[in-house]
């Protein structure tokens, strides 16, 4: 998911056998496909949970040019013997001095209210946690279209401000609304020109009605 318009770059499915340490090179190759797509730079940063930390992963990321903002757990001390853990070791501690800045917080701060609420508004609300489809091409059909209606529905939001369409039936309700207090102000307009065309016939037959005797007196 990017971070920045909150819109899906990529959904993939996966095998529950396998960990996230190892699905998300998957992942991560069809969102750079996409990112690449739409701005030429791909994906540049990737902020994920502790669950995706390895030191294979942030080894392969650093080889991507793509900085990790990826949390820690609690392994106890680490052994890092062996000419092959030089490189791990190193991506860790960078990673580790980036998860602890302000930067980190931010991002994941906006992974938890974008990426969490919208997967949990697509797999609960949606009814995708438990799907009853034959074959894993049928899943994840229906799981691109899933995502195609949520990327959808920000187009929706950005042009006409409503993003589902139960939000439609109040936008229908407040369109004819408007347009009853318009054809209201239309009435009201002609209702006041008509009682001021009146007042200024009373006025001009009163003011008549008063010079007539003054007209005939000098006549006479």
């Amino acid at each position: 998911m990017d971070l920045t318009s909150g819109a899906l770059l990529a959904m993939t499915l996966q095998p529950a056998n396998e960990g996230d340490t190892t699905t998300i090179h998957k992942t991560l190759g069809e969102a750079q496909t996409a990112a690449c797509e739409i701005n030429g730079q791909g994906v540049e940063e990737v902020v994920a949970d502790k669950g995706y930390h390895s030191g294979a992963v942030l080894t392969d990321l650093h080889e991507q040019e793509v900085r990790s903002y990826i949390p820690e757990p609690e392994r106890g001390r680490r052994n890092w013997q062996g000419a092959e853990k030089a490189d791990e070791q190193k991506r860790t501690y960078e990673n580790r001095r980036r998860v602890r800045g302000d930067r980190n917080k931010r991002l994941q701060k906006l992974r938890s209210e974008l990426t969490e609420r919208t997967f949990a508004h697509l797999y609960e609300t949606g009814g995708m946690r438990r799907v009853h489809l034959q074959g894993r091409n049928n899943i994840l059909k229906r799981l691109l279209v899933h995502g195609a209606a949520f990327n959808l529905s920000l187009i929706l939001r950005q042009a006409i401000g409503v993003g589902k369409p139960r939000r439609l039936q109040g936008l229908y309700l407040q369109f004819f609304a408007g347009v009853r207090r318009l054809f209201g102000g239309l009435e009201a307009i002609r209702s006041w020109r008509s009682d001021l065309r009146a007042t200024l016939h009373r006025k001009a037959a009163a003011f008549v009605t008063a010079i007539q005797p003054i007209s005939f007196l000098a006549a006479a």
